[in-house]
């Protein structure tokens, strides 16, 4: 069945165990905080311990799936970090959402649903300002915390959206988060490009139309030239598009994947890079990992259509 067929619903319910939502999130936020927490640098990874909705509607956006035959990826990258490691995957025929996931898409979701989000449940998000900090107040509707909104945004990715959040949106139109495989074949094809448009990584200038929505050379803060001080409209940057035509798949937002990360078998593969993010993090084959019910500004998602790897 095809994403852009009219798919019944799908019921999905999120479960904790017996540990209370809230104490397991402050619970896994202390301990990201005091030493799991990792950010960008030019020189790989660092850890870095102290570091009104949209209007609903149909959003023809988030029905526009590009479909791609699949084929054989090498991923990873011999001059990136460790975890890039360079191996053959074989990857079958999938569909992959050409934009990221809106405010709007998802306040529909949330109105269809009633939806409520890791991040509200808990009272509390996470906010780049040069460190991540844990903000009480901060959800979808204020992304950067209480006093914070959407309004004007509804074509801006969705943020402050846990990898749960994320899969039951998906889930609920009949879609599917991707793998992280699928995700990098997406972004880079068969010809191992570092980025999604070729292998030049993009530059903050005020002469050329920039290739991306990212932050300062050196990582890692906020940075406008590129004409989004944060998040950017969908599909603001189509000389950045990838090699089966997908926008963002580097800079604006981190996206998640279905994938968990090895050795972290808490946390979910996040790809692609964020508006506060240098080059290094817009690569391709650059991997990072989230506890799957934390909810963070950098942090959004696009959906898959197809059956999953492995079925």
């Amino acid at each position: 069945m095809r994403p852009s067929q009219t798919l019944k619903p799908a019921a999905r319910s999120i479960g904790f165990g017996a540990v209370p939502f809230k104490a397991r999130w402050m619970l896994d936020a202390e301990r990201w905080i005091r030493g799991i927490l990792v950010t960008c640098t030019s020189a790989g990874l660092v850890l870095a311990g102290d570091i009104n909705a949209a209007s609903a509607g149909s959003d023809r956006a988030q029905s526009d799936f590009i479909a791609i035959d699949g084929g054989v990826l090498t991923t990873g990258d011999p001059e990136g970090d460790a975890n890039e490691v360079e191996r053959r995957v074989k990857i079958g025929a999938f569909q992959l959402m050409r934009h990221e996931v809106t405010n709007r898409a998802f306040a529909e979701f949330v109105e269809d649903t009633g939806h409520v989000t890791d991040p509200e449940r808990a009272g509390a998000g996470y906010v780049w300002t040069g460190r991540w900090r844990l903000v009480e107040g901060a959800d979808w509707r204020h992304p950067f915390g209480p006093s914070s909104d959407i309004e004007g945004k509804a074509d801006h990715p969705v943020i402050q959206v846990s990898a749960n959040d994320a899969a039951a949106f998906c889930a609920h139109y009949g879609w599917r988060l991707p793998s992280e495989e699928e995700w990098e074949f997406a972004a880079r094809g068969e010809d191992r490009r570092r980025y999604p448009w070729g292998n030049t990584p993009p530059e903050q200038s005020t002469s050329r139309p920039s290739l991306a929505n990212f932050g300062t050379v050196p990582c890692c803060a906020a940075d406008d030239t590129d004409g989004n001080l944060t998040t950017a409209p969908i599909g603001a940057y189509p000389l950045g598009a990838g090699p089966f035509g997908h926008l963002d798949l580097a800079g604006n937002v981190w996206e998640w994947t279905s994938s968990r990360f090895p050795g972290k078998p808490e946390h979910v593969v996040i790809r692609g890079g964020g508006w506060g993010n240098n080059p290094y993090c817009l690569r391709t084959s650059y991997r990072h990992g989230n506890p799957d019910h934390f909810g963070l500004d950098m942090v959004g998602f696009r959906c898959a259509g197809g059956d999953a790897p492995g079925r």
